[in-house]
């Protein structure tokens, strides 16, 4: 008895069903081990149906519906008593060189409840790690997202095949259904921008502007550009609204054999409409900012917010069945004038429409052209109050990765604000309607620790990044790209450079620390090249702070430090010529242990950093 009028003719009501509405039907009797059909017929065609079968009692079955007529077969068996199925590793697609964290999610598929469990990994078929997890409470049919005790050390950045399953459940060996117990993804570890602004500070130093891209590679009017983790510079065309704008990818940039590549998604006037900004999430997911009232175009409520696209060359501007090629859309934030990554689907956006930050997380996305938005959750920051300079004009976002502030760009205001994204109470209604019809969460986050860090010195600031306590900042109307030193207290102006190219919206700072910039009106992509590289090497401030032992060493170094153990640390040596050779992040505790026994005698110099303090000692290698 479940249908629409058309598909079926059991629901006579015009219009169909209403949105979230849940119809039950059965129980039935079937017969063990027997396969049925449900067969979905959706007269509108745009999916957005979930079935669900439960057998004694336990939600066996889920599928979706996205086309007009499908067929789901399931078959009639009771779930056994006990089932781990691995989900997902949520281990990013692209991780900077460091320790690295091996993180899956499963789904208690058995009838039992998983009080413990062991989790396993290995890295290119190499040793196994296994520890166990106890104390768990998984009940059935729900899902456990977990963190591996053991972190995975890569010696060298590169492509790495990692193999993560689970066994002994409640101490019990293998499971009923072991096929889905492993899973396995590719990990690329990338070495981490260098950190050469000092080179882009000092005041004696020359500079080189390469025009790497313009309008022969259709470049035009673009506003943003963003570094792809694999190395490839994107940047965002603006378009018209009707058109919708398109991207540019430069593979090799600046580099010998560079090549572009122009392209439009087909529903780019709706998905991609005016695009202020372009941000690369470390799963190869990309989002773009759409600064329109209504991605719709037909005057009627203010409809438009972010969107989040694949990077893969088989679905980004591909056909997908008629409604783009998008992964996920959003429409909470009309004028969405700048945007940057969290994590995977999670992206923050400026919303020059309510004044405010909104947080977007897609949750796992609806696929290339489907519209189900029912896992998005959106989360509203009313405070602090946020101004555009006007409609042409990006102001753009970053987040620091040591500290986990959100840098903002308030140009409406000439100032740059930070928010502790960790910070705030969430809950409430939100003053500004939801126009998505169905979310998982639209909520304020109230109490935010927020503080502005620049309020001088700027005209029509746009662009922003952020590197190892750096910050640059474009300014439009002069083409100014200004430096700061973030971790002073207050934040000061370490430097200026006077490009003499008024337009510059989005900038960043690539792979191997250089500055590249989007000049708007100028329709060109340009990088910023030092004639001299400049590595800063702090002598330590306190020598109390920082314990670094035995120091000469000929392997084993131990470092202590007492500051702010709340927070993440970053370890990192370079040699005399300021090259970086060795780097751990995301550290934990205050006392770490390394082996330094593959490097050549001579002098180096160890850095601490965890986003509030950097210190800075000399180490001698000496075997």
């Amino acid at each position: 008895a479940v249908g629409c009028s058309g598909g079926g003719l059991q629901n006579q009501t015009p219009g169909g069903y209403a949105n979230q509405t849940t119809i039950n039907e059965g129980p039935w009797c079937l017969t063990d081990g027997n396969t049925y059909d449900i067969i979905s017929i959706d007269d509108w065609g745009d999916g957005g149906i979930d079935f669900e079968v439960q057998i004694a009692t336990f939600p066996l079955y889920t599928f979706s519906s996205t086309t007009t007529n499908e067929t789901f077969s399931f078959v009639a068996n009771p779930p056994p008593a006990i089932d781990g199925a691995m989900l997902h590793v949520e281990t990013p697609t692209y991780v900077y060189m460091g320790n690295v964290d091996v993180k899956g999610k499963i789904k208690n598929q058995g009838s039992t409840v998983i009080n413990s469990m062991d989790v396993n990994y290995t890295i290119i078929l190499g040793t196994t790690i296994t520890q166990n997890l106890s104390s768990l409470n998984i009940a059935p049919f729900t899902t456990f997202s977990f963190t591996h005790p053991t972190p995975w050390y890569p010696s060298a950045a590169g492509a790495y095949t990692l193999d993560l399953w689970i066994s002994n459940i409640n101490g019990q060996g293998a499971d009923a259904v072991p096929s889905n117990d492993n899973l396995t993804k590719t990990i690329n570890i990338i070495n981490p921008i260098s950190n050469i602004i000092p080179s882009y500070a000092s005041l004696t130093n020359t500079f080189t502007y390469e025009v790497i891209g313009n309008s022969s590679d259709q470049v035009s009017t673009p506003r943003d550009l963003d570094f792809h983790p694999n190395g490839d510079l994107w940047t965002i065309n603006k378009g018209t609204e009707n058109s919708g704008g398109s991207t540019v990818k430069f593979t090799n940039p600046g580099a010998t054999g560079q090549t572009s590549l122009w392209q439009q998604d087909g529903n780019a006037w709706h998905f991609m409409s005016l695009p202020s900004g372009i941000a690369f999430s470390n799963n190869g997911n990309f989002a773009t900012s759409t600064s329109v009232y209504d991605a719709n175009h037909n005057g009627g409520a203010p409809f438009a917010g972010p969107t989040l696209w694949s990077s893969d060359p088989a679905i980004y501007a591909q056909p997908s069945g008629g409604n783009g090629s998008h992964l996920d859309m959003l429409h909470e934030s009309s004028y969405c004038m700048g945007i940057a990554s969290e994590s995977e689907n999670v992206f923050w956006v400026f919303d020059a429409n309510n004044n405010d930050i909104v947080r977007y997380d897609f949750g796992e996305d609806h696929g290339p052209g489907n519209d189900d938005h029912d896992n998005g959750k959106v989360r509203r920051y009313p405070q602090p109050a946020v101004n555009w300079i006007n409609a042409d004009i990006s102001s753009h976002l970053v987040i620091d990765r040591n500290t986990e502030w959100l840098y903002i760009v308030d140009g409406g205001n000439q100032r740059i604000l930070r928010l502790d994204i960790n910070s705030g109470t969430v809950g409430g209604t939100p003053n500004y309607p939801q126009y998505d019809a169905v979310l998982a969460e639209y909520t304020n986050v109230t109490g935010v620790t927020w503080e502005v860090v620049v309020s001088t010195g700027l005209i029509q600031p746009s662009g922003i990044d952020i590197v190892e306590g750096y910050m640059i900042v474009s300014d439009y109307s002069n083409g100014d790209i200004v430096i700061y030193n973030i971790l002073s207290t207050p934040v000061t102006e370490t430097g200026r450079l006077q490009t003499n190219d008024p337009g510059i919206m989005g900038l960043v700072i690539g792979p191997q620390g250089r500055i590249w910039y989007a000049n708007a009106t100028q329709n060109k992509i340009v990088k910023i090249e030092p004639n001299q590289i400049i590595i800063s090497v702090e002598e330590l401030i306190n020598d109390e702070n920082l314990l670094i032992y035995p120091n000469p060493t000929n392997s084993i170094v131990t470092i202590e430090h007492k500051i702010e153990a709340n927070h993440k640390s970053s370890v990192y040596l370079v040699d005399v010529s300021g090259k970086e050779i060795f780097r751990r992040d995301n550290l934990s505790g205050t006392k770490n242990t390394f082996n330094f026994s593959d490097l050549s005698n001579g002098l180096y110099f160890l850095t601490l950093n965890n986003g509030i303090n950097k210190f800075t000692e000399k180490l001698i290698i000496k075997h």
